[in-house]
């Protein structure tokens, strides 16, 4: 006996969806609703088109279902699928197995390597789950997603092997790494942004930091001179000096610090430390929609809400995928 499909409203990130209505609560609740094909298209429709179906090409809201499971509009008359422009364009893998894979890339706190992924879908090969993980997390940064506020800590940090012979802020072979943190008062950790940059120049930090903090925020830093010009971008500048203080950087800023710790040691404990510096920027995005969502108990939300921002993600090619192509938190 299967559960009956919830009817699907898309929802703003601050409202909740309702477990066992809006998105599956369990894992037999999750192989109930999506036990084949034309449920999952049914449950995508519904939240790609949550008032209707609304036309890609003209943007009509007239249309109706043909035999071979596409829409046809009634204005253009141009057919279409609920997958087409989509992260699901052209996939070869059946909805089952994307919605099974979403599932278990949410459910770990920590999420699935590659090779764990296709040992338990049963993939034909490791770089058939490579891909899937990629589009995935292509999808998990929300455009016009809201700026970091209040206090927020701002600091860099490297991520690879370090060459030896080499100290300072001029690391060779690490990717340059910038992290932004709200703090809470009186303890506590709020939302981060995290971005590869190429150099810790201060066009790329006050880019980094006037697209990850709302203007009139207090930023935290360091007292490193780069930093002294923030006031003049609209932000309340807090330095806490270092070097000469008798205090240590992770003591002075805590937050940065300790976002930083756990990238490492996820990266290290979840993907083994395999990844290359023309990915990592998408690892970062797995990261932060992680540990944004790290207070969660329902891990149904988190693939509701993946597999929404999913259905609005843009389609990737191939060669897009391999060559690390990105736009939103790489600045060259």
């Amino acid at each position: 006996m299967h559960y009956p499909l919830p009817t699907v409203v898309r929802m703003p990130e601050a409202t909740l969806p309702v477990a066992g209505r809006d998105y599956p609560g369990t894992f037999q609740q999750l192989t109930s609703w999506f036990h084949d094909e034309a449920a999952c298209r049914s449950y995508l429709e519904r939240m790609r088109w949550p008032n209707g179906f609304v036309c890609p090409f003209c943007g009509a809201v007239s249309g109706w279902r043909t035999k071979d499971d596409l829409w046809l509009c009634a204005s253009c008359r141009k057919k279409t699928s609920v997958t087409s422009g989509t992260i699901f364009h052209h996939s070869r893998l059946s909805l089952t197995t994307w919605f099974a894979a979403i599932w278990l890339v949410t459910a770990d706190k920590n999420g699935v390597s590659a090779l764990a992924l296709q040992r338990q879908l049963g993939l034909g090969s490791y770089e058939t789950a490579w891909s899937l993980l990629h589009r995935l997390r292509r999808a998990m940064v929300r455009p016009g997603r809201e700026r970091l506020s209040g206090l927020v800590e701002v600091d860099e940090t490297y991520v690879g092997a370090r060459e030896s012979g080499v100290a300072g802020r001029l690391v060779h072979g690490k990717a340059i790494v910038l992290i932004a943190v709200e703090l809470h008062e009186p303890k506590g950790l709020g939302r981060a942004r995290l971005a590869i940059v190429p150099e810790a120049s201060k066009l790329q930090i006050f880019d980094f930091v006037t697209r990850s903090v709302e203007q009139g925020a207090t930023v935290r830093t360091d007292g490193w001179n780069l930093y002294k010009a923030l006031p003049d971008s609209g932000f309340v500048h807090e330095p806490i000096p270092v070097s000469g203080s008798g205090e240590l950087a992770h003591v002075v800023l805590p937050g940065v610090h300790r976002v930083a710790s756990l990238l490492k040691r996820w990266i290290a404990g979840t993907l083994h430390s395999g990844i290359s510096h023309e990915h990592l920027g998408y690892y970062l995005d797995e990261f932060t929609f992680r540990f944004n969502r790290r207070s969660s108990t329902r891990r149904g939300l988190l693939f509701y809400r993946l597999l929404d921002q999913a259905v609005h993600a843009d389609p990737l090619t191939g060669p897009e995928l391999v060559g690390g192509t990105r736009t939103h938190n790489i600045w060259w």
